[in-house]
């Protein structure tokens, strides 16, 4: 499980950068990185378009994927810190 939390966390990363890359109608961050024009080529906007329908369903895989084994487990998490907070009593020689 903790892999899947951490591909979703890239993936997450990496979906803000491709959508915060891509130009709307007021030009979004590509006009001021030139280098991505450079970088990705002539065909800029066709590849930040495939990419971000890429990692929008990787998004959505690791959603489900996480959403799947919170499921399977027992017992909830929130229990767990609940109970170790009052399980402890203070003695009274402490007091």
């Amino acid at each position: 499980m903790g892999f899947v939390i951490f591909l979703h966390t890239g993936v997450c990363l990496f979906l803000i950068a491709i959508i915060l890359l891509q130009s709307g109608r007021g030009g979004g961050l590509t006009e001021a990185f030139s280098s991505a024009e450079s970088l990705f080529g002539a065909k800029t906007n066709v590849f930040l378009v495939r990419a971000t329908a890429f990692l929008a369903g990787l998004f959505l895989v690791t959603c489900m994927t996480l959403a799947f084994l919170s499921s399977k487990k027992e017992k909830s998490l929130m229990s767990d810190s609940h109970a170790a907070t009052t399980t402890h009593p203070v003695p009274e020689d402490a007091k």
